[in-house]
């Protein structure tokens, strides 16, 4: 029975690495794997799908006004979809998704960010929070030890960031996976 999948975590926790992963491990059984992402991440370039450790691979794009649904059967039977980046996807293209599930009996796995630079939902990671089958976090550590969960901003003196548009694409060089606890003391201690 297939299930509809979201496999979140903050940054830096091997998210894009498992879902290429997740990928070649279907592969090699022979299955046919549909991997996606959203045209909003364009980090490494339209079509491309890249790790931290170096892992990357083409995947279709994906574009807000697109219908997943069509999109998929216009690329033809596929044993498998996996989805990075799956907080930008709209929530009416997470509903494409599990309708996906739910008629062609079609395994979804979606990757990406459950919460945004100050701690509030993406709208297409809440509607996978509604809709997912399984939930599973992808853990990484704040610099103290303890889990992180908040994707911190940080400006080019590595200040927290605490204003701005949901949406702004960067790695290590904008953001540090912290604890929350971390996360608020650094902010304090700034406005001090």
């Amino acid at each position: 029975m297939a299930k509809l999948y979201f496999k979140y975590g903050a940054m830096g926790s091997s998210k894009s690495a498992q879902a290429l992963i997740t990928k070649f491990n279907y592969e090699e059984l022979g299955m046919t794997v549909w991997l996606i992402k959203p045209s909003v991440d364009t980090r490494d370039g339209a079509d491309l799908i890249r790790s931290r450790i170096g892992l990357s691979c083409r995947a279709a794009v994906i574009s807000p006004e697109q219908d997943i649904k069509e999109a998929y059967r216009a690329a033809g039977k596929h044993d498998v979809i996996i989805a990075d980046e799956a907080q930008f996807f709209t929530p009416a293209q997470i509903d494409q998704l599990r309708d996906l599930v739910d008629e062609e009996d079609l395994p979804v796995l979606c990757f990406g960010l459950r919460t945004d630079f100050l701690t509030h939902f993406f709208p297409g990671a809440q509607r996978l929070m509604e809709l997912a089958d399984s939930l599973t976090e992808i853990k990484t550590v704040c610099a103290c030890g303890r889990k992180a969960t908040v994707n911190a901003r940080i400006d080019g003196a590595g200040r927290i960031v605490t204003e701005g548009s949901q949406v702004m694409l960067g790695g290590n060089d904008s953001y540090i996976a912290m604890c929350h606890q971390c996360w608020k003391k650094k902010i304090r201690k700034q406005q001090t």
